[in-house]
């Protein structure tokens, strides 16, 4: 863990000064390996390069800047992230009008984009489409169907809250799908541990399950609960989703240890189509379902 310096630095480059003040250092902490993003490979790149041209070495920006010779060197190498304001000053300090800023609004972009599983941002695009949705799921109630609140505490024990807003954003878009003027078909078989499980306080999980019961009074929505003593073995494969297409082949979208996989093969497609068949003929009846859903919400 590295503390760069607060003291407010005066600019230096070349026999150029500035009389451009620079606000407080941040505490950053550094990884023994580089980053593997594109954007933040390139920010040190440029910063290198720019050094090196200039004449300078780490420790001459460092002095200007009032960072630390070893924090310049891990951004050189991408072992350390660079904020917005490290961004502002060095663009202020090489006179680049607004380079480094530019580098950090797509490391910014690109790091939200990673915060999602491999494969995810394109299923959701799918998904915008899709005639009909299939879904398992074993761990906790589907992100479709999910409150605001439930969503911050499956969240929340992750990420930080700016980043956990912002998935809870991207997922109230994905939800746009329920006011399409022929919204899909949507058939959810969710494990009942996963309605057991406490996510959140009693409020929010009262408020998930009045929110479950709103979804099963739509017609284009099909909910079962799969019970917990199930002894199909199918039941413990992982949670999985079908996407049906009007005249195109349906895909499966699956999820595991933050990395998501689309499957477009015929074969695979029909065998988790048989396997989602068989899920539901195991599962609660859906009024069943919906019975135990209200006994969960009154004992919550």
């Amino acid at each position: 863990m590295l503390t760069q310096r607060s003291d407010l630095a005066r600019l230096n480059c070349g026999n150029r000064r500035s009389e451009t003040t620079y606000s407080r250092r941040e505490t950053v902490a550094a990884q023994r390996d580089p980053h593997d993003g594109p954007a933040v490979r390139a920010f040190g790149i440029a910063l290198q390069k720019m050094r090196e041209t200039a004449g300078l070495s780490k420790v001459d920006i460092a002095a200007a800047t009032g960072y630390t010779p070893q924090f310049m060197g891990q951004i050189e190498t991408a072992k350390n992230m660079p904020s917005q304001t490290f961004a502002q000053d060095l663009d202020t300090y090489f006179k680049t009008e607004g380079l480094f800023l530019e580098l950090w609004k797509l490391i910014k972009g690109t790091h939200r984009l990673r915060m999602a599983p491999l494969g995810f941002s394109k299923y959701v695009d799918l998904e915008r489409t899709a005639d009909s949705i299939r879904m398992y799921e074993t761990h906790l109630i589907s992100a479709l169907f999910q409150t605001d609140e439930y969503a911050r505490a499956v969240l929340g024990s992750s990420m930080s809250r700016e980043a956990a807003d912002e998935a809870i954003a991207k997922g109230t878009e994905r939800k746009a799908i329920f006011a399409r003027r022929n919204p899909p078909h949507i058939f959810l078989v969710v494990d009942e541990r996963a309605l057991l499980r406490e996510v959140g306080s009693p409020e929010v999980v009262q408020a998930q399950f009045a929110h479950l019961l709103e979804f099963t009074e739509r017609p284009e929505v099909s909910l079962q609960v799969m019970p917990q003593d199930t002894r199909y073995c199918g039941a413990f494969s992982g949670s999985f989703t079908i996407l049906g297409f009007d005249g195109d082949p349906d895909m499966v979208y699956i999820e595991s240890a933050e990395m998501g996989a689309l499957i477009d093969r015929p074969a695979a497609v029909a065998k988790c189509s048989m396997r989602f068949d068989l899920l539901r003929g195991h599962a609660y009846s859906i009024a069943e379902s919906r019975a135990i859903i209200e006994r969960a919400l009154k004992t919550s």
